[in-house]
This record gives C-alpha cells, sequence and structure tokens, in this order.
C-alpha cells in the first residue's frame, strides 16, 4: 500500500505515483492525506494494513527538517516489522525521460552493486526490504521476451541511486542476442535517515515457515549444477531366464523335422558351410 502524509511536496507526490506504476496491478494508491507519523505511532499503518491485507507500505511526506521523505516498511502479523526512512536529493519522473515503458505487470530484475549492501546492517536490510518491494509475484519460469525491466540499486559515499531501465535485445549474428540497456525512468537519488529495525529473534521468526507450506522432500529425487533432474528407481532382481531374446530365422526348427542323434544314440551331423 502505497500513502501519502499530512504534508506533502510536488516532488514526493509525483514519486509515489511513479513507484506505484512500477507496483501495478499489486498496490494500492491512497489519494487521500493520512495525517500520521510512523515512527512515532504506527497504529494507523497496522488498520490499514488489515483493512487491504498488505505486507508491505510506502508512506510519503515532506517537512522542514526532513524534505521530500520516504518511508519504505514491511510488516509481520499486521505490526510493524521494520522501516527504514529515505530522503530524496534529485529525482527523475517516468514523464521527464522520453522513452517507450515497459507493459504494466512486467516482474522486474534486481540488480544491487556496492559493498555496503554486504557489509553494513542497515543497508542489508534495506536490500532486502527493496526485494520484497520490487520482486512482484512468483512465477514458476520467465520467457527470455518477458527479461525486459532491470532495477539497479547503488550504494556509494552514502548514497543510494535507484535507476530503471529496459532492456533491448539486439542481433548479434549469433543465437544469443546482444543486450543493450535504456532508462526509461524513474531515476531517484536517495540518502539514508531514519532506521527501526526489528530484533534478530522477530526477524527469524518473521522468516519461518508454515508446515503446510515447505515442500515436502521427494525420495531418490535429485538435481545436478545444470539444473537436471535425477532419479533413481530400485527395480527387483532379473531372472534372466525368462528374458525374452529376438527370435532368429536360422535358429528355428522345423515342423515334422528330427534331429539326428536323437534316434539310436547316434552323434548329429554337422553341415559344412563355405564361405
Amino acid at each position: 500500500m502505497i500513502m501519502k502524509g499530512g504534508n506533502t511536496s510536488l516532488t514526493v507526490t509525483q514519486a509515489l505515483k511513479d513507484l506505484y506504476s512500477l507496483k501495478k496491478p499489486n498496490a494500492v494508491l491512497y489519494k487521500k492525506k493520512n495525517i500520521t507519523r510512523p515512527f512515532e505511532d504506527s497504529t494507523s499503518l497496522e488498520f490499514f494494513s488489515k483493512k487491504t491485507d498488505s505486507s508491505l507500505f510506502l508512506f510519503g511526506s515532506h517537512n522542514k527538517k526532513r524534505p521530500n521523505n520516504l518511508i519504505f516498511g514491511r510488516l509481520f502479523d499486521f505490526h510493524v516489522l521494520d522501516m527504514i526512512e529515505l530522503g530524496i536529493e534529485k529525482y527523475v519522473s517516468l514523464s521527464d525521460i522520453k522513452a517507450s515503458k515497459c507493459p504494466e505487470g512486467t516482474k522486474p530484475m534486481l540488480v544491487f552493486a556496492g559493498e555496503a549492501f554486504d557489509i553494513d546492517n542497515e543497508h542489508k536490510r534495506l536490500k532486502s526490504l527493496l526485494i520484497d518491494f520490487f520482486r512482484g509475484p512468483t512465477v514458476p519460469a520467465v520467457r527470455l521476451a518477458g527479461l525486459e525491466h532491470v532495477l539497479n540499486f547503488t550504494a556509494l559515499d552514502g548514497k543510494i541511486f535507484m535507476r530503471s531501465y529496459r532492456c533491448l535485445l539486439k542481433k548479434s549474428g549469433c543465437r544469443t542476442p546482444r543486450i543493450e540497456l535504456e532508462e526509461i525512468g524513474p531515476s531517484f537519488d536517495l540518502v539514508l535517515r531514519r532506521t527501526h529495525l526489528a530484533s534478530d529473534d522477530l526477524y527469524k521468526l518473521a522468516h519461518r515457515q508454515p508446515k503446510a507450506l515447505k515442500p515436502k522432500k521427494k525420495k531418490n529425487i535429485s538435481h545436478d549444477a545444470f539444473g537436471t533432474k535425477l532419479g533413481r528407481v530400485h527395480m527387483q532382481k532379473q531372472d534372466l531366464s525368462k528374458l525374452h531374446t529376438r527370435k532368429m530365422k536360422g535358429l528355428r526348427k522345423r515342423r515334422g523335422a528330427v534331429v539326428d542323434g536323437e534316434q539310436g544314440g547316434q552323434e548329429p551331423k554337422v553341415a559344412k558351410v563355405e564361405s
């Protein structure tokens, strides 16, 4: 769910609309103002999360102390789990970049660059939060032409740069196409402000899956490094005496023919075959 606070600027309002367009149709945009402060009182957010059955939220606000403010957050059991506040320093909207856009509901590819996303605890939580916010629904497979939207997040010099690109598949003279990236917007230069992170115990509890949702392990089935499915089949011991082989005409007996040696105990005659 995406909502704005009691005081918002034109930049924040347009930014919420652009982020809503990236999340369509899996998002709800509230156009009315909500006079609330998430870091001081989150009851209003928890009420709207129950109403819309949403586990993620984006809240926009603007004031003199913290201008052009965006708060990304998620909830667990309809209670705020963690929130991260980001300030907009530079913003380019979708309409300012004249380029063809991706279709609505396109599942994006997420790219994170920068050591801070692997070292700093706050940046690690921000990375996890952004993945939950932008990844979209889980699908079993995606065709190559469907991989056309890229969201890039770069952490550098205490700032976070968000860029949105469209993949263009060009002819390369071989089976694999040549890929070019075209910026389509929106574009953000963000700075990290306040954070409200859940404790490690609550964070682990939120990641726990119920037994009904855990995939059952199938016996005698494995996968190799390339994802090929391998199966082991257990069979009983075969009786080779009953094995049916291919019958040849030269080994068949003639009807009514008597083999020499069966009468009188004589040795059977062997016919010589000249090659």
